[in-house]
């Protein structure tokens, strides 16, 4: 199981928990481009567009399954 599988488990797993720095990484690794103004970052991939606001220490477990959705329309889209 590879690092990125096994952080978007732990998203599965526990969505109270994700750091945006974590949602980031994970982004840009999938291959979104990023644009960030003021304390929101917006992701492109295509069509799919997610933002993603700037919290700390947790964001908002609203946007982690926001992000597991796109991720998973991505995954189905590209098989």
């Amino acid at each position: 199981m590879s690092k990125r599988d096994k952080l978007l488990q732990r998203f599965r797993n526990n969505p109270k928990t994700v750091r945006f720095e974590e949602v980031d990484t994970l982004l840009l690794q999938f291959g979104f481009t990023k644009r960030q103004s003021g304390s929101h970052a917006t992701y492109k991939f295509g069509e799919h567009l997610i933002t993603v606001p700037f919290r700390k220490p947790y964001i908002l477990p609203v946007y982690v399954k926001n992000l597991l959705e796109i991720l998973e329309a991505i995954g189905e889209s590209l098989e």
